[in-house]
């Protein structure tokens, strides 16, 4: 039965990632902790483990078929989820659980005011003109290995594949329109770009490869659901359900942190 769950918990993170380009990591970690009973350093390495193989390529196929990924800029993020990954992976086995848990339940809860658009609630801003592709193209390739730098170390130190990092930052610095930021993100993820901190949390023996293929095998096919829907169907609700899971999951592991 163990199995089953492992299978049904990949095919939902893949549905995510398919969604919205953010690897399944952010519903991996959280869920390994709270159904499962890991510690956060097993399930981060359970998640990255995930990842490590392509299974997120037949949403990527559904995504190119559909003319929503840049090709070349997925590329230069992949170099620098590569690097950062390593970094992060280091990082995690410096600190404390306590404290790692802490952190991460404050940023999943940023993340879910985020995509519950909190702002907005509050005043009436001024939406941004869709980028043109001449604008997007004009950003030079450094600016997208920084970003899968950043989204690598991210990753690294709470077991997702960056995505959730990648995804805000072509939206809002590259103005990406959010399918394609969603698509270009999911693309740059497909190489083996977390390897060097599953290494490390392998050497530090957090890794259980059995767990992670079960994963593994539920994201192949979530995520080709998932970036079928994401071609399709507009996600503002779902988002906003996904939001309400990160803040009851963030709630629960203070709680479990503290007691």
């Amino acid at each position: 039965m163990t199995e089953i769950g492992f299978l049904i918990l990949g095919v939902a993170a893949g549905i995510l990632s398919g969604l919205f380009g953010i690897g399944g990591g952010i519903v991996m970690v959280p869920s390994l902790i709270v159904f499962f009973g890991m510690d956060i350093l097993d399930a981060n390495a359970t998640s990255l483990a995930a990842m490590l193989l392509p299974v997120g390529v037949l949403g990527v196929i559904a995504y190119y078929k559909a003319g929503l990924i840049n090709v070349r800029d997925s590329l230069w993020i992949a170099l620098g989820l590569f690097l950062g990954s390593f970094a992060g992976g280091e990082f995690a086995m410096t600190i404390s659980e306590s404290f790692l848990a802490k952190l991460y339940a404050i940023i999943l809860i940023y993340i879910a005011f985020n995509y519950l658009d909190v702002p907005s609630w509050f005043k009436k801003g001024k939406k941004s003109k869709p980028a043109t592709s001449a604008e997007v193209a004009q950003k030079p390739f450094w600016t997208y290995v920084l970003v899968g730098v950043g989204a690598g170390v991210f990753a690294g130190l709470f077991g997702k594949g960056g995505g959730i990092v990648i995804v805000p930052l072509l939206i809002a610095f590259f103005r990406y329109e959010p399918k394609k930021a969603a698509a270009t993100s999911l693309a740059a993820m497909q190489l083996p770009v977390g390897l060097p901190s599953v290494i490390i949390y392998a050497q530090n023996g957090h890794l259980n490869l059995l767990f992670a293929a079960f994963i593994a095998l539920g994201i192949l096919f979530g995520a080709l659901l998932g970036s079928k829907l994401g071609v399709k169907l507009p996600s503002a609700v779902f988002k906003k359900v996904f939001a309400v899971f990160l803040i009851f999951v963030a709630t629960y592991m203070v709680y479990k942190s503290m007691s």
